[in-house]
């Protein structure tokens, strides 16, 4: 199993219902499909760099998991057919950028104490 790191952009427009009812759905895909959920992190609402879809604004979130190659595709393909969802984007980890993750993870437990 390969680890992975996904971030993707929810409609600014969306309720905060809808928004956690669409990161579960994202996340109960996942687990359904095998992936072993490491960590998730809700960035909020943020300004985006350029305007989407005539947008100023979207909801970050982020999910680490492991799971096998060709759970990939069809998960990419589940944020595609969802309106909500502006942008996205998995990428794979290597040793390097795993490394990195933990020591983000620490950093983020430690600003919470």
């Amino acid at each position: 199993m390969n680890r992975y790191e996904t971030v993707f952009i929810l409609n600014p427009v969306l309720s905060e219902g809808q928004i956690k009812e669409a990161v579960q759905k994202f996340e109960d895909y996942l687990t359904s499909k095998g992936a072993e959920m490491t960590y998730k992190e809700d960035w909020g609402l943020k300004k985006l760099a350029y305007p989407i879809e005539k947008k100023k604004s979207g909801f970050y979130h982020l999910f680490e998991f492991k799971a096998a190659g060709d759970v990939i595709a069809p998960f990419e393909l589940e944020f595609r057919r969802d309106d909500s969802v502006m942008r996205y984007l998995t990428v794979k980890l290597d040793k390097h950028a795993a490394a990195w993750a933990d020591k983000r993870k620490e950093r983020v437990k430690s600003a919470k104490k």
